[in-house]
């Protein structure tokens, strides 16, 4: 008893010092070229030009002939999605894939927000920008830009924008309404990949600023999940000057004495500002070591070898939706795991899911998007040293990968206004509970607006 009292006040004061001695710090801004060989002397085309979602007979017969080709493993009797994706499951998939999903129609509905394209640092970059159709007389709009993760893409957003852009006709008050700009991370989807090694988060945090400077905000507010809120929180890093506020429902938080406390929290989590609520949702903390362990081998596979199996996901559809969907399945529930379908249509539709899935399929970018992970990590960066003091808000979802408690937070983001438990949902926040990831972007907005 005695040793774990000595313990934790030896952990109290090297936290205490490891946090207190920190200075505010910035990245630097620098400059980059990603194109295609050595970067032309002539200045860059800075011109925003309209861009839209096209498909052809061609591209979806490809599609179909590949399917019909498809070779599966059955699966071993009673392993429901343990072992990955279950294939007798995944026949549904295909079946409704080839004989139902309607691409053309999907494509429309893609097409039904303004989607644009413009060269910066060499690659063109693609976003979508959503103004409100509705805005009340002597309001102006908050700038908003939401960056996606992998294996996401801009489509996740295509439900919450509504809550943002026009939340009167959703259900919600229009004191807080946004202009919304979701990108395509460079390497995902229409956005052009990087020609060179070395494409991080710092470098797509920049070009995204350089995104909103080009679309005339100054300062704007910022969301994000999974890299996007990685890319984000380097934004605020980067220009805290130009960001309003930041919203994130994950992060990547290094350096933290507060895991360490892990062992001992069970006993004195008030000691280190544990909550009930933290309480439930980091322990047994055995249980959560293992599922990150069992949802963490892609990982390492993308952090080192990406291209391999990204020439095999790029060639077959359905080992691509079989790789992707399995995401979809554990990272919005772990115990999904349990069920023979993985779940994956109580959250959400086959048609949004196999959308998601043709995003990454018609535009072949499943390799650059793992390349990502490469960059990024495997490496120490800057960045993972910085704090964050940009007004910080944070939706802390039960079924997270890992919960990350408001102390635990409090040491990346030390102005972090706003921190909540939500009711439900897991790693899709946007995609899966748009209306609650809605609510708590405007909660934050107005805290942050009233200091």
């Amino acid at each position: 008893m005695w040793l774990e009292i000595l313990l934790a006040s030896v952990l109290g004061f090297v936290i205490y010092w490891f946090v207190s001695k920190d200075k505010e710090e910035t990245l630097p801004l620098e400059d980059g070229w990603w194109g295609p060989g050595v970067r032309p002397t002539a200045g860059e085309d800075k011109s925003i030009r309209p861009f839209k979602v096209e498909t052809s007979d061609e591209e979806i017969n490809d599609l179909h002939q590949r399917i019909d080709r498809v070779r599966l493993t059955p699966p071993l009797e009673d392993s429901r999605f343990h072992y990955g994706f279950n294939s007798n499951y995944l026949k549904k998939i295909i079946s409704y894939w080839r004989n139902e999903f309607d691409w053309r129609k999907q494509v429309e509905i893609l097409n039904k927000y303004p989607h644009f394209k413009t060269k910066i640092e060499g690659l063109d970059i693609h976003f979508i920008h959503v103004k409100p159709p509705n805005l009340p007389s002597g309001q102006t709009p908050k700038p908003l830009l939401m960056v996606h993760g992998w294996p996401g893409s801009f489509y996740e957003f295509y439900k919450i924008i509504p809550f943002l852009t026009d939340p009167k006709n959703h259900g919600l008050s229009d004191e807080h309404v946004f202009e919304v700009i979701c990108p395509s991370i460079p390497g995902y989807s229409f956005s052009e990949a990087s020609s060179k090694k070395g494409f991080n988060s710092v470098a797509t945090a920049r070009i995204f600023y350089k995104l909103m400077l080009r679309l005339g905000f100054q300062k704007f507010y910022i969301q994000g999940g999974d890299w996007g809120a990685l890319i984000c929180t380097n934004m605020a890093q980067l220009v805290p000057s130009h960001i309003k506020g930041l919203h994130l429902n994950t992060a990547l938080i290094l350096r933290n004495f507060y895991t360490l406390t892990l062992p001992l929290g069970r006993c004195f989590g008030g000691l280190f500002g544990y909550t009930e609520r933290d309480m439930e949702l980091i322990y047994p903390f055995k249980k959560i070591f293992f599922s990150l362990l069992r949802e963490s081998g892609y990982l390492h596979i993308q952090s080192t070898k990406p291209d391999t199996v990204g020439c095999a996901l790029n060639d077959s559809p359905v080992g691509l939706a079989a790789y992707i969907l399995e995401k979809f399945s554990t990272w919005t529930n772990s115990e999904f795991r349990d069920l023979e379908d993985g779940g994956l249509e109580r959250k959400f539709s086959l048609d949004d899911l196999l959308t998601g899935i043709m995003l990454y399929w018609t535009t072949g970018t499943i390799t650059s998007s793992q390349r990502f992970y490469k960059e990024n990590l495997g490496q120490v960066n800057k960045h993972e040293m910085l704090k964050v003091y940009v007004p910080t808000g944070f939706a802390a979802f039960p079924c997270e990968l890992m919960h990350l408690p408001e102390k635990w937070l409090k040491t990346k983001y030390p102005n972090l206004i706003s921190y909540s438990y939500m009711p439900r949902g897991g790693h899709f926040a946007a995609f899966e509970e748009p209306e609650l990831l809605a609510q708590d972007i405007r909660k934050f907005v107005g805290l942050q607006e009233r200091q």
